[in-house]
């Protein structure tokens, strides 16, 4: 499908403003929504591409800036140490409750969207895995892939005490897709069969994957950027989506 050109919508919030980059197909038509979680970068040219991707199978795609109370709206970091450290700075520095007050606030801008049909899912990549799966917990996400989630059997995001999101999984009530790179060194063997067994414990419905990839393998810009094991991601994604999302 072809797309409209990318428009983004910020979001009143009790701390001002979060911007939502929202990427859609031509027309009039109607399409169920994604919300997709960034890396700790925010907006970059490969989540932009990984929107467009999704949008032009059939989606409306909304991108939260993640760091809204910290950066000017439109900042993106690079892909250097310097914006690495930043990012690494404000995952843990935003508490808990305000990524959970943004997803909210961003699917319920998604449900009520005129070219949505209401149906929500969620997409995310590294720390977006992780905020991925917490979007998993709201009720009316029916679909969620989360790819190579950052510090969920550390139970690390955020301010403060644990962010206990692994600790909830029997919350989800949607179908759950989640890959890993078995060279990732943020998430090693210990740390995939602790979510793997908690995801088992609860009864989620899920759909597991193990690759032979290091850490942000589906980032198109890179040297550890996998185009095969990309392509599977996607096509694990977009199977999951048109399941239970149409």
């Amino acid at each position: 499908m072809r797309l409209e050109a990318d428009t983004f919508t910020d979001l009143p919030m009790d701390d001002g403003v979060m911007r939502v980059h929202v990427l859609r197909p031509q027309g009039e038509g109607r399409y169920p929504a994604i919300i997709l979680y960034s890396e700790i970068y925010q907006v970059t040219a490969p989540i932009r591409r990984t929107a467009a991707y999704l949008a032009s199978c059939g989606f409306v795609v909304g991108i939260p800036e993640v760091y809204h109370e910290y950066e000017p709206a439109g900042t993106v970091l690079a892909y250097d140490k310097p914006g690495t450290d930043r990012g690494n700075e404000l995952k843990f520095a935003k508490p808990v409750p305000q990524y959970d007050a943004d997803c909210r606030a961003t699917l319920d801008f998604l449900k009520s969207h005129p070219n949505s049909t209401g149906a929500l899912g969620a997409f995310g990549v590294c720390l977006g895995g992780h905020l991925a799966f917490r979007a998993a917990l709201q009720p009316d996400v029916q679909a969620t892939a989360c790819f190579y989630a950052t510090d969920l059997h550390t139970h690390t995001l955020g301010a403060g005490a644990q962010d206990g999101s692994l600790d909830r999984a029997g919350e989800i009530t949607g179908s759950l897709l989640m890959v890993f790179g078995r060279q990732d060194p943020h998430v090693p063997l210990e740390g995939r069969s602790m979510i793997r067994n908690r995801l088992e414990e609860t009864g989620v419905h899920y759909e597991w994957h193990e690759v032979n990839a290091a850490h942000a393998f589906m980032r198109d810009e890179g040297p550890r950027y996998d185009a095969e094991l990309g392509r599977f991601g996607y096509d694990s994604a977009l199977r999951l989506f048109r399941e239970y999302l149409r």
